[in-house]
């Protein structure tokens, strides 16, 4: 079977919801045994009953990805490890003048200092177990200018960086290490953001928004979790120390 995962350990961090979700869902249908992780533990239990219902293997793990010590308490319970999917994230909408001090620390906490976190601890399991897979969460805000989306962008920057440097140094060590670039994806932080921003107007805006994607409309959750299956699978042995767009030609065809 193409995109196998049997047999493999998987963790997903902020698998609680949106595309973390959607990927525990599919790497546990290819047969790796997912560690839902995510902050929230009835959403990450609410994953796991939904993943073991589907015939699937899973376990909930409850970790602030922000705080090292819960994530080196969560990778040190782990016997081995073949897959990370760094996928927790916040996101803020602002400008340098308009992003308050509270705001930018919470954004590098969890986007930066949380997938550090993360390949600070999962590395050392990776490579006692000979080899293994990272995926980090990029996004096109790393590399294109995006109205209001400072300190959002700098964390992506940040995280572009950090799958180089991570996708270099362990070359030996067989580990390969990747990063993906989704454009909108309607997720429930979406749906949330247009309740806040402009209540009675959201499907007028959420079809604005939508517009603003050459293709016509949002990614699914499912559909990015496709491309971080196949990133993690034996199909993408070759590849390691690459950025992945999928941004509906965002990037290339947004003229």
């Amino acid at each position: 079977m193409l995109f196998s995962l049997k047999d493999k350990e998987a963790v997903a961090t902020g698998a609680g919801s949106g595309i973390g979700r959607a990927v525990a869902h599919l790497l546990a249908q290819q047969g790796a045994r997912v560690h839902v992780t995510d902050i929230n533990e009835g959403q990450a239990q609410e994953v796991v009953k939904e993943i073991e219902k589907e015939g699937g293997k899973a376990t909930a793990q409850v970790a602030d990805v922000s705080n090292q010590q819960q994530v080196a308490d969560l990778f040190a319970g782990l016997s081995r490890l073949d897959i990370l999917v760094n996928s927790a994230g916040v996101s803020h909408i602002g400008t340098a003048e308009s992003t308050q001090e509270a705001d930018f620390d919470r954004l590098y906490n969890v986007n930066v200092k949380g997938v550090y976190n993360c390949l600070h601890a999962a590395i050392p399991v990776l490579k006692k177990n000979k080899g293994g897979v990272i995926v980090n969460m990029c996004s096109i805000a790393a590399t294109v200018g995006i109205p209001d989306r400072f300190a959002y962008s700098m964390t992506k920057g940040a995280v572009y960086s950090m799958t180089l440097s991570v996708a270099k140094d362990y070359l030996k060590d067989q580990i390969r290490c990747n990063s993906i670039s989704p454009a909108r994806v309607h997720t429930p932080f979406v749906d949330g953001f247009l309740k806040k921003n402009y209540p009675g107007k959201e499907a007028e805006m959420f079809e604005k928004l939508s517009k603003t994607q050459p293709i016509g409309r949002m990614a699914k959750p499912e559909e990015i979790a496709g491309l971080i299956l196949y990133l993690c699978s034996d199909e993408a042995s070759f590849i390691t120390g690459c950025d992945y767009p999928i941004d509906g030609g965002f990037i290339k065809l947004n003229n």
